[in-house]
């Protein structure tokens, strides 16, 4: 896995040195060279940047200052014609420290344990992401067995259009049949992801997902025209703003 990184140094000299050293190491690459602090703000905004060689001294706008400007900082290699900067380099978090001229074992040396912190990293998002994908799964199951008559039938909850309230039963409305149920809507609902499923009449339970258009106070799924009474509009409205749909 490659790292993104740019160089930061007033001194042309400098940076065609990391620009040459860095296309020795087949895991660098290196996206781009800047001759001062201000130039790499709008490019660190757009591109995702894993590794920073950063000079200190330089006119305007240091590299201890960008340093101290940037939210979220990834990984900076300081680098320096001075080493009083070696303290305030440990308090930023700084991952090493190279004094110029840079040999090139010692540049090696130090991105070596870039990159040995990088894969680290990695690895755990990635354990952290499958551990919550897999805690989201368990937490909410595909599917409910649903009694309807003298059956018991599974019924998967992504496959539910709508649910429609007749009378004393319900009438679970799912991409290819209709399931008769006595549930009423409390027992249904309790059954349902509130972040999928919402009620928007007193006769009616609709799936989000399934949604094809809203109009005024009417929604359509596949070729039922479903009505929003005012007693669940506001509800309705706030899900769709909580989940960015509006």
């Amino acid at each position: 896995m490659k790292m993104n990184c740019i160089a930061v140094d007033d001194e042309l000299l400098a940076l065609k040195k990391i620009q040459r050293f860095a296309e020795k190491i087949d895991y660098l690459n290196l996206m781009g060279t800047f001759d001062n602090a201000l130039a790499t703000f709008s490019f660190l905004r757009e591109n995702k940047i894993d590794l920073i060689f950063l000079d200190i001294q330089m006119d305007e706008f240091t590299g201890i200052q960008l340093l101290e400007t940037l939210k979220d900082p990834p990984y900076v290699i300081l680098t320096t014609a001075y080493d009083e900067y070696a303290l305030k380099a440990y308090e930023l978090d700084v991952v090493d420290y190279l004094l110029k001229p840079i040999p090139f074992e010692r540049f090696v040396k130090a991105v070596e344990k870039v990159y040995a912190r990088f894969m680290k990293d990695q690895h755990q998002h990635k354990h952290i992401a499958m551990g919550n994908s897999v805690e989201k799964k368990s937490d909410q199951p595909e599917f409910t067995f649903i009694k309807s008559g003298n059956k018991t039938v599974k019924v998967y909850f992504d496959k539910i259009m709508y649910i429609e309230g007749q009378r004393d039963y319900l009438q679970i409305h799912t991409e290819d049949s209709k399931i008769m149920t006595l549930l009423n809507f409390k027992k249904m609902q309790e059954l349902l992801d509130p972040q999928r499923f919402i009620r928007v009449h007193k006769s009616y339970v609709i799936s989000i997902d399934k949604i094809d258009y809203i109009e005024n106070n009417a929604i359509r799924i596949k070729d039922k025209l479903i009505p929003v009474s005012n007693t669940y509009k506001v509800a309705f409205f706030n899900l769709l703003n909580k989940k960015n749909f509006i």
